[in-house]
């Protein structure tokens, strides 16, 4: 019997991993609590040098829960603000937020004092843990009175070891005053004393309220619970035979799906160790890779693509990278083959959201297909639907994913029209649509081509700006690119890179559009190129592109009524 075109995939299925996991029978916190009883003197963070055990990471939070739950009076499934960049406290914050059975709220480190205010408002949160140096972004919501306690993280408190390599300043900065008797210091929460409660929570309850990115309409929080949260990365440490025995490099946000599970929750579940930086810094990468030995790494193309450009990294530099994955946005193939043939490192594509606790489909590491999202992980059900229909199509044809598995949200967090919006009933069973547009070939493997509506239309024919920025970066002098439409009397829309050249690169606008003419059907080539010093980037490396669009389409429009 032949397979479905949502099952051809398991054809390739990796050898050993099952296609379904039995359900989560535990909180993360017990996922954390076991780890440190199997590993109490084991690192489970370096932060530059210095190193916080399991033992003791699982002792600070059980404090820091004591506090939440006697001082802040926070209560069982009640929302808790952690506003920081990556750092031991946060992962310390985490755990003592799930250990006092309530529910982080992690908030994007760039986020504006009225972006952060709209988060405290939908949330509910009234409790805080949050950097200080963030400290000032809170005050709007402390001048309202909805921020009831707030203890303050100071990064230094962290560097208890000698660091023999450059720490940025903001780092190294030390406690400042509090003029607020609503915020307490780190460790004076922790030397209350009071003993956390006995936890309760189970694995349906809900655990990280993570908030999407807002590129339509105001941010929306993903209600993930202890199970959903564990789905994703007991399918991913599965899938990529990932054990205790790991190294993790932890640089992407905590704040973000990515960096929460794959620089947090899945290595603390095996029982491995997180090397952590708190912001992206390539020399800072390579020195600790280098020092540690780091063997796993998850990264958005961006980093990778700064960190391979960096003269300083060798092969005998990265030697001990035996995995490196990521997604959120295509690999340039130029860079793919970099990593391959100079590094001996091959990059797995992979393909998850907020709303799906990152992983959720992946390349098989024996069978891996450049530039493919993989297929879909075990439990996890993906195919390609006509956007407009909802009806299956055929391999080849550009359609939106859509997903059913244990890893997705249970819906967006007081928002039932969005969550209904959300979701769509096949067989009986309900699918998440994530906006995605993607082809499915005969093997079962998924090819992102856009975001829903990210579509130039050139005369009738459709140039998704993915593959055109995929081939600009074949070019030696173009380090980033981002692909928007233009407006075009006679085409109605036309193609326009704004491009980053990379250091030193002399190259001009009819040069590169000629030699697209050249690399690429004519009509995908871009009709105009403007030359820009960087491209904006979300927290987690990705071009924000819609801002791009924005900015040309008001452009467009001052011209017109000038």
């Amino acid at each position: 019997m032949s397979l479905s075109t949502h099952q051809a995939h398991h054809a390739h299925w990796p050898p050993g991993v099952p296609k379904a996991l039995a359900p989560a029978d535990r909180s993360l916190w017990d996922c954390l609590a076991a780890s440190a009883a199997r590993h109490p003197d084991k690192p489970a963070v370096v932060f530059y040098d210095s190193v916080l055990s399991y033992g003791e990471l699982a002792r600070q939070a059980e404090a820091l829960a004591g506090w939440l739950q006697h001082v802040a009076q926070v209560k069982p499934r009640d929302r808790v603000l952690l506003f920081s960049q990556n750092c031991p406290q946060f992962v310390i914050a985490s755990y003592a937020v799930l250990r006092a059975d309530a529910v982080v709220v992690p908030v994007n480190a760039m986020w504006t004092a009225d972006e952060v205010t709209h988060l405290v408002e939908d949330s509910g949160a009234s409790v805080a843990l949050v950097a200080q140096e963030l400290l000032d972004r809170l005050q709007p919501v402390v001048r309202r009175g909805l921020l009831r306690r707030a203890v303050v993280i100071t990064y230094a408190d962290a560097l208890t070891t000698p660091v023999d390599m450059p720490v940025p300043s903001w780092v190294t900065q030390p406690r400042s005053p509090l003029d607020d008797a609503r915020f307490t210091r780190w460790h004076e929460a922790l030397a209350t004393g009071a003993q956390a409660l006995p936890h309760r929570a189970a694995p349906h309850d809900l655990a990280v309220l993570p908030y999407t990115s807002g590129t339509t309409g105001r941010p929306k929080g993903c209600m993930h619970t202890h199970a959903s949260v564990q789905a994703a990365n007991r399918a991913a440490a599965a899938w990529r035979g990932q054990s205790g025995d790991a190294v993790f490099l932890g640089i992407a946000p905590l704040f973000h799906a990515l960096g929460m599970q794959n620089g947090m929750h899945l290595p603390l579940m095996l029982g491995a160790t997180i090397v952590m930086l708190p912001r992206w810094d390539r020399d800072a990468a390579l020195g600790l890779i280098e020092r540690h030995r780091v063997t796993t790494w998850a990264a958005p193309p961006a980093m990778l693509i700064d960190f391979f450009g960096n003269p300083a990294v060798t092969p005998e530099k990265v030697a001990s990278l035996k995995l490196v994955h990521g997604g959120s946005a295509a690999m340039p193939d130029a860079i793919a083959d970099t990593m391959g043939t100079r590094f001996g490192i091959v990059y797995h594509e992979g393909y998850g959201m907020t709303e799906t606790a990152s992983f959720l489909q992946a390349n098989p590491l024996h069978r891996n297909k450049r530039g493919s999202l993989g297929v879909p992980g075990p439990g996890v059900d993906s195919r390609i639907v006509d956007p407009e229909t909802l009806q299956p199509l055929p391999p080849g044809e550009v359609g939106e994913i859509v997903t059913h598995g244990p890893q997705v949200m249970a819906g967006y967090w007081n928002q039932p029209q969005a969550s209904a919006q959300a979701f769509v009933e096949i067989d009986g069973r309900l699918f998440l649509r994530t906006g995605d547009l993607a082809i499915v070939d005969e093997d079962g493997y998924f090819f992102m081509k856009d975001r829903l509506k990210r579509m130039i239309n050139v005369s009738g024919y459709k140039v998704w700006p993915a593959e055109v920025e995929n081939k600009l970066y074949d070019h030696p002098a173009v380090q980033e690119a981002c692909v928007i439409a233009m407006r075009d009397a006679r085409q109605g829309e036309a193609v326009k890179a704004l491009v980053v050249l990379k250091p030193g690169a002399s190259l001009s606008s009819e040069e590169l559009i000629a030699w697209c003419r050249e690399v690429m059907a004519v009509y995908k080539a871009p009709r105009a190129v403007r030359f820009v010093d960087s491209l904006p980037k979300s927290s987690t490396g990705k071009v924000l592109w819609r801002e791009l669009q924005e900015q040309e389409q008001a452009q467009e429009q001052k011209q017109e009524s000038a």
